[in-house]
């Protein structure tokens, strides 16, 4: 009896971790004109968001028992609190802490990076994240890749913007 219990618990954990959901990736990549120290010192302080993405409306930095965090304020009013994990000279990672997206365990990565033509840097954005519980995983992707192709955008834009003020 007591194989057939231990088996039986064996076989449940089993069952339970294969059926565990899986974490989903979101990238999206765009260029923009500039170098990237100069796309970098447009886009990335932890709150210029604000400056680029056109659904953040306002962005408040705080720091937290030595962390540091942003509270983006959408346009709709909703807000997202989101701490920083790394940054780099061209690059940051963040993970998103409260939010009303349809998404958790969200950490994602912005990085500029050199293009192989002159003047022009490469943008990454990319996620990855579980969709909240009772959301579908492809309504998920959707919110994320919207978001992302929105910021990309925005940040070509103001690269663009910059590069014909020189």
């Amino acid at each position: 009896m007591r194989i057939v219990k231990t088996g039986l618990i064996a076989l449940a954990a089993t069952v339970a971790i294969g059926t565990a959901a899986h974490a989903v990736e979101v990238k999206k990549r765009g260029e923009a004109p500039g170098t990237p120290e100069s796309v970098w010192a447009l886009v990335g302080d932890f709150c210029a968001i604000k400056d680029w993405h056109p659904a953040v409306a306002e962005c408040e930095q705080v720091e937290e028992g030595g962390d540091t965090y942003r509270i983006l304020t959408l346009g709709d009013g909703g807000k997202i609190k989101e701490k920083l994990t790394k940054k780099s000279d061209t690059s940051y990672s963040y993970e998103i802490v409260e939010s009303p997206l349809p998404v958790k365990n969200y950490s994602a990565t912005l990085e500029i990076d050199e293009d192989d033509e002159d003047n022009t840097v490469e943008i990454e954005w990319e996620a990855e994240f579980d969709p909240a519980d009772g959301v579908e995983e492809a309504k998920a992707v959707e919110v994320i890749t919207g978001i992302f192709a929105d910021g990309v955008t925005g940040i070509r834009k103001k690269a663009k913007e910059a590069d014909e003020a020189q």
